[in-house]
């Protein structure tokens, strides 16, 4: 194989990349300019194949990717979403990615319900913790008011707005701020705390199955979307502490488009649980048609995950951008 002289391959052919990334800066181009745009995109793309086959070097590779990537946008616009994207992005994209990243919200999830049930059982042991946190008086008007009322106390429509956009903010946050990692383990932890502390006073004061009837039904659901963007900030977080053999610019890169894709798909999940708590949690349906409908969705959701998304990821899905050419050239690395 021909090794090139990067330096002087550079040199050479710097020129035409600097007029290619000054037109693909202007806001409007001629006629003349548009045919130039496009000359230069397809030697500049024969170049950049050529310093990687060659002379791979990751800042010349990662400058002429992003000014690629740059010129394609304005030489052809911005690509319209078709049904046939959409369709491609429900049945690979976006259960690829979660299926890649099972066991960290799984494990996320057990941890979860691990530790509620410690709370829970710690709290129904020792009594005189929930004394400590309220009055009998406003203990009593909880277990035998509050709590139930909550999911019927505003027209149903609206409260699924509310818990809907409330949920997908916590799942933004997780995700936005997950690179961090303390603001998502905070959320976590107060999910935990909260759940087992309103577990463990409607249980030790005879309402267990009015707790379990109410929260089951958009629960587990509801839950499991808070595990998963959850983890996927958590998945960030590691991704900037050990990248492993691709770069750490690369890695969040990669890992970034996969945590956006799966957040556009929680605001279907999370649209599903805001509209069972709205219309189903405090229906008078029979606490065990509510509760089916809740594991139900569960399932839905587990088999979404376990065969379109195990199959798509076998088929070479990742829940990133599929195409090199969108989601930019990577520099190769060592094993």
């Amino acid at each position: 194989m021909t090794v090139v002289d990067l330096d002087a391959y550079v040199a050479a052919h710097q020129g035409g990349w600097h007029r290619l990334n000054e037109l693909s800066r202007r806001r409007t181009l001629t006629g003349d300019e548009a045919d130039e745009i496009l000359d230069l995109y397809q030697r500049v793309a024969t170049q950049l194949s050529v310093i990687r086959s060659t002379a791979p070097d990751a800042g010349v590779i990662g400058y002429l990717s992003a000014l690629l990537a740059r010129a394609r946008s304005r030489a052809t616009g911005t690509k319209a979403m078709s049904l046939r994207d959409v369709g491609t992005y429900f049945s690979r994209t976006l259960p690829a990615g979660l299926y890649r990243l099972r066991w960290w919200w799984m494990t996320t999830m057990a941890a979860s319900f691990f530790a509620t049930g410690i709370v829970i059982w710690w709290m129904i042991s020792h009594p005189r913790i929930e004394s400590s946190l309220a009055s009998p008086a406003e203990i009593d008007k909880l277990v035998n008011n509050d709590f139930e009322s909550y999911y019927s106390e505003s027209a149903a429509s609206a409260f699924a707005f509310r818990v809907w956009t409330n949920n997908f903010w916590l799942a933004a946050v997780c995700i936005a701020f997950g690179v961090f990692c303390i603001p998502v383990i905070y959320i976590l932890v107060n999910n935990v705390i909260n759940l087992g502390v309103v577990g463990s006073m409607m249980i030790s004061h005879g309402r267990g199955d009015l707790f379990f009837g109410l929260i089951i039904p958009h629960g587990l659901l509801e839950m499991t979307c808070l595990f998963v963007s959850a983890s996927v900030g958590l998945k960030l977080f590691w991704t900037w502490v050990a990248p492993g053999a691709r770069s750490r610019v690369q890695a969040l890169a990669e890992e970034g488009r996969t945590a956006l894709a799966i957040a556009m798909g929680l605001v279907a999940f999370l649209l599903l649980t805001g509209v069972i708590e709205a219309f189903v949690t405090p229906s008078g349906l029979p606490t065990w048609a509510r509760i089916s409908v809740g594991v139900l969705a569960e399932i839905g959701f587990f088999a979404y995950v376990f065969t379109l998304g195990r199959n798509a990821y076998l088929d070479g899905a990742t829940g990133d951008l599929e195409s090199e050419s969108e989601r930019g050239y990577a520099a190769p690395v060592a094993a």
